[in-house]
């Protein structure tokens, strides 16, 4: 399977001079928890809800700073291509939580451990799923004889 399959795009983007605020709202209205700051086609950083809250605000920073001034510069990326195992690895190699997804140096979205948990269960699903409805055609057992202790 590849991260094209399982990625959530079309990817957020916003420039680097973009407010705080702004990228706040961006987050909201698109209900994301990050944002990729790109500037002329290329991708300089991605911010996090996190970012925002600890370094930001948190930071004391006022809503009307720039984005990059929080933003984690530069982002690790993986490829639309890639099996999903180079992902898995890029997130334990790296320890982030999102990964931008590029195709030919453009962005085409972003790949979050959220995402491969929500793989995992759809495959736990369908190999459950067959094994649940057998189970429920062939209906409860009959409980088995208590024992009694000597």
């Amino acid at each position: 399977m590849k991260v094209s399959d399982v990625m959530t795009a079309p990817p957020v983007c916003v420039a680097p001079d973009a407010t705080l605020a702004e990228v706040a709202g961006q987050m909201a209205g698109h209900a994301v928890g990050s944002v990729l700051v790109v500037e002329d086609g290329v991708l300089r950083g991605i911010v996090t809800d996190r970012d925002l809250a600890v370094r930001g605000v948190g930071g004391g920073l006022d809503p009307g700073a720039r984005v990059d001034t929080v933003m984690s510069p530069p982002a690790v990326t993986v490829d639309a291509d890639d099996d999903l195992q180079v992902a898995y690895r890029t997130f334990r190699r790296t320890g982030v939580r999102r990964l931008p997804v590029l195709d030919a140096s453009r962005m085409v979205g972003v790949l979050t451990v959220d995402d491969l948990l929500l793989d995992v269960f759809r495959r736990l699903t369908d190999l459950l799923g067959p094994v649940a409805w057998s189970i429920l055609q062939e209906g409860p057992k009959p409980p088995s004889p208590a024992r009694s202790r000597p």
